[in-house]
C-alpha cells in the first residue's frame, strides 16, 4: 500500500463544508467520487482540517492509502477530470514513512495551521466579490484592529471564541501570528496557530470588526479572552470570506506546498 497526498483548492460557496454529508453535497463527497471514478475502487481520505459551509480553500491537505498503480502526477489531471469546477487537486506526492517510521498523516502531522480572512470595507457591497469575501459597510481603523490582536498572541484559552458545538478536548491554542493588513477596500487578516476551534477565526474576526468600528477599546480584546464566554463577544462574522490558506509540515515529508500568501495580495 501506498500513502498518498494531495493539496486541494476549492471554492467552498457552492458546498455544504468538508466533511461528509448523506446528501453528498460536501467537499469530501466530490473527491472520494471522483477518486472512485478515476481509480476504480473506493478510496477513504483523511484531511488536515474541515470546513464549514461557504469556506474556501488555497491549500487543503489529504492523505489517503491505495494499492493503485497510478503515476504520481496522474492523481492530478486524472482526478481532475472527474472533480466539477469549483474543486481541483493542484499536487500530489507518494510519502513513505521517515527514519524513525513514522507515517505521514494529513491532521496529525501538521505543525500549524494559518487561515485568512478577505474583508470587503466599503459603504456599498460589491457584487464582484459576493461569496468570496466579507463586507464591513462603516469605516475600520485597521490600526486599532492590529492592537487587539495583539492580545490574542501566544497559548491562552481561547472559550470565548469557540462554538458551542465545538467538539474538541481542550479550548488551549496557541496563537502564532495575527497579521492585518489594508489595501484599498479590501482588508486581510492572516492568523497562524497549532490548531484552531470551531468557528474560532470567523469569531475572532467578529470582535476585532467590534473593535474596528470603535464599539470597544483595543484592550476590551484581552478582557474578552479572560472572560471565557462565548455570549459575551461578538457575533460569529460570515463565513464568505474566510480561506484555509496553509497547513504546515515538517520539510522531512517534501511536500510541494504553495506559498500562504493570500492571491489577491
Amino acid at each position: 500500500m501506498k500513502r498518498i497526498v494531495l493539496g486541494l483548492q476549492y471554492d467552498g460557496a457552492p458546498w455544504h463544508g468538508w466533511q461528509t454529508q448523506p446528501d453528498g453535497h460536501t467537499v469530501q463527497d466530490q473527491l472520494e467520487a471522483a477518486l472512485l471514478k478515476f481509480s476504480r475502487t473506493g478510496i477513504d481520505i483523511t484531511c488536515a482540517g474541515r470546513t464549514d459551509t461557504g469556506v474556501h480553500a488555497l491549500e487543503q491537505v489529504v492523505h489517503f492509502d491505495t494499492g493503485v498503480e497510478r503515476d504520481v502526477f496522474s492523481w492530478v489531471r486524472g482526478v481532475n477530470a472527474f472533480l466539477p469546477s469549483s474543486i481541483a487537486v493542484q499536487w500530489a506526492r507518494e510519502v513513505a514513512p521517515d527514519a524513525q517510521g513514522d507515517e505521514f498523516h494529513a491532521r496529525f502531522s501538521a505543525g500549524s495551521r494559518t487561515y485568512h480572512y478577505l474583508l470587503h470595507n466599503h459603504p456599498t457591497r460589491s457584487p464582484l466579490l459576493a461569496g468570496k469575501a466579507g463586507w464591513v459597510f462603516r469605516p475600520l481603523d485597521a490600526a486599532l484592529m492590529q492592537q487587539a490582536a495583539a492580545h490574542l498572541h501566544g497559548t491562552h484559552d481561547f472559550s470565548a471564541f469557540r462554538a458551542a458545538e465545538c467538539q474538541a478536548k481542550s479550548p488551549v491554542r496557541t496563537m502564532q501570528r495575527i497579521d492585518i493588513a489594508r489595501r484599498g477596500d479590501l482588508i486581510t487578516f492572516s492568523l497562524t496557530a497549532n490548531a484552531f476551534l470551531h468557528h474560532m477565526v470567523r469569531n475572532i474576526v467578529g470582535s476585532l470588526i467590534a473593535v474596528g468600528i470603535g464599539k470597544y477599546p483595543p484592550d476590551w480584546m484581552a478582557e474578552a479572552l479572560d472572560w471565557r464566554d462565548r455570549s459575551r463577544v461578538a457575533p460569529t462574522f460570515m463565513p464568505d470570506g474566510l480561506y484555509l490558506a496553509q497547513i504546515a509540515y515538517d520539510s522531512k515529508w517534501g511536500l510541494p506546498q504553495e506559498a500562504a500568501q493570500p492571491f489577491w495580495l
